[in-house]
């Protein structure tokens, strides 16, 4: 089941009250909990050369001006990774935690994987680790704990020796460090990241769809594998990007988040997005801000609660 153009009017309204009323609250009172946010796809439209609001850094504005959640996660074609940093750190700050994924655009130049490995170094360098990644992918595999919710990223072009040797799957190494470890965890919620959806869904507003075919499901037996462990585990969401299309879709009882693009006009294909994702002491729920199909101004256009 996938929700396309599935506004609730009511939840809206109760949403931009919680982000925009009295004392400007990110959290709502009944959910105690914290907030992260989602960005995928920026590709190269960052700053220092892409500097205005009609690109990667009016997300970053958009996301200022709501209230930042705790950290960001990017699902991947991130390239180049310094400069996507050097944008979080002009607009949200110095100390604003950010969690990258490998996307494919990444494996292009080796100094884009070698400053993700840097940027983890040893996999226990950014905040919460609990695990860092098997052999070959200890700094671009890794798993996080925050509040009662626990996240993990995953690198789907290890081959179980290097991090950038396949054109996206999930492998039976990394499946097998992935089981590992969802089985140890106790927390309440559990997500996880990826570049590439199991299946290309359309875009929300207005129906584009690419990767299909090309993505996790040109390798099905994998690819499925792969869902049955998340069903398995209980994973409330699998977050990726790649198609540059943002989709919020419910497969087999594990909810498929694509984040889309958040280059502005640098995609005009499809409004350019990103989400705030609210967890509270029971419940899930993801929002989904996009532009004015210019590059411009971003508005709360979906919620859905996940969980």
């Amino acid at each position: 089941m996938c929700m396309r153009k599935h506004f609730k009017t009511a939840l809206l309204s109760l949403t931009v009250l919680v982000l925009f009323g009295q004392g400007c609250s990110r959290i709502s009172p009944a959910d105690k909990g914290f907030n992260f946010d989602v960005t995928a796809d920026m590709r190269g439209y960052t700053l220092p050369v892409y500097a205005g609001s009609n690109y990667f850094v009016g997300a970053c504005e958009a996301i200022r001006d709501i209230g930042p959640g705790d950290f960001m996660v990017s699902p991947g074609d991130i390239d180049p990774p310094d400069q996507v940093r050097k944008t979080l750190d002009a607009v949200l700050g110095e100390d604003y935690v950010w969690y990258p994924v490998v996307g494919n655009h990444e494996l292009e130049k080796p100094e884009y994987m070698s400053y993700l490995r840097m940027y983890n170094k040893g996999g226990v360098m950014l905040p919460g680790i609990v695990h860092g990644g098997p052999s070959g992918a200890v700094e671009t595999c890794y798993s996080f704990d925050h509040g009662n919710a626990h996240c993990v990223v995953i690198n789907q072009y290890y081959d179980g020796k290097r991090d950038d040797a396949l054109d996206g799957e999930v492998p039976e190494p990394l499946y097998n460090w992935l089981e590992d470890d969802l089985k140890n965890t106790g927390k309440k919620f559990i997500f996880v990241f990826g570049h590439e959806p199991l299946v290309s869904s359309p875009d929300l507003d207005n129906g584009r769809v690419r990767h299909r075919g090309d993505s996790l499901d040109k390798y099905p037996e994998s690819s499925h594998r792969f869902w049955q462990l998340m069903r398995k585990h209980k994973v409330v969401a699998y977050f990726c990007g790649h198609t540059h299309n943002t989709s919020v879709c419910k497969i087999n009882g594990i909810w498929q988040i694509d984040a889309g693009h958040a280059r502005g006009q640098g995609d005009p294909g499809a409004r350019s997005t990103f989400m705030q994702i609210h967890v509270g002491a029971g419940s899930v729920r993801c929002d989904v801000y996009r532009d004015d199909a210019e590059g411009g101004r971003y508005t709360l256009t979906f919620s859905e609660y996940l969980r």
